[in-house]
């Protein structure tokens, strides 16, 4: 009789695979990244199969990852209910959910499907608003937890991912635009993080311009950096 994979394991393995990176997997499970990657080592040695392409972008799941990530699931998800059902003591209620609207787009769907199948009792109401907006919405309790940007990368704890802020436009480079000497601008709104960081890039590189369309939309933001009115930032 084969030994029994061990739960812990699977859970690692599907966060590391939803999220396509260790790190990111290491905070969710509350595990340094050294014993995350050693998890995913004894796991890979359990079933005899590589799970994990690693590289320095992070982590994408081979063919066999992907076969074995969806009896990973299927067991998690009957390991909780099996739990909820006899000791009646699985999660229940509600739970406020914030985060700005392209997070929401990018990450939520995998989060609401990971959370979902290990919490199925769990109702989850999202808020989408950016993030000087659900700062204040978490200090007043009105959201219980947010996915939000920060510049300050010491904050080692919180950060689940990292990023660089990039121009986005309907061309490779400023020049094929001809906007001329003054650029106009696509950001969201004044008090937005993004929005300030492209002003300060802009004054950094002694370049003029204005801001001609500002919107918390990103839909909106999208549609006017394709038209080529004016780039954005992302």
């Amino acid at each position: 009789m084969m030994n029994p994979l061990d739960p812990r394991l699977l859970v690692t393995f599907v966060h590391a695979a939803h999220s396509g990176s260790l790190s990111v997997a290491a905070v969710q499970v509350g595990r340094t990244q050294s014993a995350v990657t050693m998890q995913m080592r004894r796991l890979e040695e359990a079933l005899g199969q590589i799970l994990l392409h690693r590289s320095g972008n992070g982590v994408r799941l081979t063919g066999a990852g992907e076969r074995f990530l969806i009896h990973a699931e299927r067991i998690l998800k009957m390991h909780e209910e099996a739990i909820s059902t006899f000791s009646r003591k699985g999660l229940h209620g509600s739970i406020v959910f914030g985060s700005p609207e392209d997070y929401l787009v990018a990450f939520f769907p995998s989060l609401l499907r990971s959370f979902g199948s290990k919490y199925p009792d769990v109702d989850i109401k999202v808020v989408a608003a950016p993030t000087v907006e659900l700062k204040t919405l978490l200090q007043s309790r009105k959201v219980d937890i947010a996915l939000i940007s920060t510049p300050n990368l010491n904050d080692v704890n919180n950060i689940v991912r990292t990023e660089p802020l990039v121009w986005v436009g309907s061309k490779p480079s400023v020049e094929l635009h001809g906007f001329g000497d003054t650029l106009p601008l696509a950001l969201p709104a004044s008090n937005a993080m993004d929005h300030r960081a492209a002003c300060d890039a802009m004054d950094a590189a002694g370049l003029r311009y204005n801001i001609s369309y500002a919107s918390n939309s990103i839909a909106g933001l999208i549609a006017v950096a394709r038209s080529g009115i004016g780039p954005s930032a992302s």
